[in-house]
């Protein structure tokens, strides 16, 4: 007859039942050190050392940037050598000046108006020291049309004045949008201003002959003003003369006689004694030339306002001209003993000097 299987223990009836025979305990104590000795001590993460707080960092505040503060240089100094062109940032100039008169409240607010650049060297006080500085100058012109699409070349060097349409010089009036409009449409602005610009790369010279070159040092806004120029009428003509060195002098074909006049060169020994004749027919070649210009400047004008329609004309009758200086700054040299109204030979004089 086959034995009854007995029930298996548990673990815990085990353990139960051994503890309670004589010696267990004391066996039981005596194995404790032995197995915490074979039993690897668990092992936990470390915490790591809180690092210091990061300072925090000091909020950078730049100041807020007028509305029109970069109008200024958004037109192109016309007839600034291009070496010189980056001097006008030699310091920080500031035409608040021309940005209050365009703004709500100014004379020029509402209107339209053509604006373009240039520069005039003046020795001035820098820091307790006498400098040339190169000062930055802007020509606002008021006037409803454009008022002139045209450039004058000329110079001491040039023997010749030439008058050429700006994109022959890659020159135009360019609309100019003020910062808080530059997402706006144009023709919504209050005030329409429009600045000279040039599209000719720097970077691009060096490709061209150096007399185009020259050419830009030599450039001026042209205008040709209804009222004829004081010096329409001038009998003074500049002379070159090509020789080494060459004679720079003014002839006056009414009050100077061609024989008195070179026979004084002769005397000063500027002149050589067997060029006497060559200098005379050169003197009346300028004189006929400088009567032909005048001729033709007259009768320019005389159709140019023929051909004008009331509206251009009242328009060209009514035209300002603004110049604007730098204004004094803690940073920028006193410009206020070297201001005047002189624009260039074709624009003369401004009407009001800012």
């Amino acid at each position: 007859m086959a034995r009854p299987r007995g029930k298996k223990r548990t673990a815990a009836q085990a353990a139960a039942t051994d503890s309670s025979k004589p010696g267990a305990a004391a066996a039981g104590d005596s194995t404790k050190p032995e197995a915490a000795a074979k039993e690897p001590a668990a092992r936990g993460r470390g915490r790591r050392p809180k690092a210091p707080p990061k300072p925090k960092a000091e909020t950078e505040y730049f100041p807020e940037k007028r509305n029109l503060e970069d109008l200024w240089l958004s037109a192109f100094p016309i007839g600034t050598e291009w070496e010189n062109i980056d001097k006008i940032k030699e310091f920080n100039w500031n035409f608040e000046n021309l940005e209050k008169t365009l703004e709500e409240g100014g004379e020029l607010y509402g209107k339209t108006v053509y604006l373009f650049g240039s520069t005039e060297p003046q020795l001035l006080d820098v820091n307790g020291e006498s400098k040339i500085v190169l000062i930055p100058v802007v020509v606002a012109v008021d006037c409803p049309f454009p008022p002139s699409d045209k450039i004058g070349i000329n110079s001491v060097q040039r023997e010749n004045e030439e008058i050429v349409p700006m994109k022959a010089m890659k020159m135009a009036w360019v609309p100019y949008v003020p910062l808080e409009d530059r997402l706006s449409r144009i023709d919504s602005l209050k005030t329409k201003i429009f600045t000279l610009g040039c599209t000719q790369r720097r970077s691009a010279l060096k490709h061209l002959k150096t007399e185009r070159v020259k050419k830009f040092d030599y450039c001026m806004p042209y205008y040709m003003p209804l009222n004829p120029p004081e010096d329409e009428d001038d009998t003074v003509v500049n002379i070159i003369y090509p020789l080494e060195p060459p004679i720079v002098c003014d002839f006056d074909w009414e009050m100077d006689d061609y024989e008195d006049f070179i026979e004084e060169k002769v005397k000063d020994e500027v002149l050589p004694e067997d060029e006497k004749e060559k200098f005379k027919e050169f003197l009346k070649e300028k004189v006929r030339e400088r009567k032909r210009e005048l001729k033709q400047a007259k009768e320019a004008r005389k159709k140019a306002i023929d051909d004008m329609d009331p509206k251009t004309r009242e328009a060209f009758e009514n035209i300002k001209f603004y110049k604007f200086y730098p204004v004094k700054t803690p940073d920028t040299p006193d410009v206020s003993n070297v201001k005047a109204k002189y624009i260039n030979r074709y624009y003369r004089n401004a009407h009001y000097l800012m």
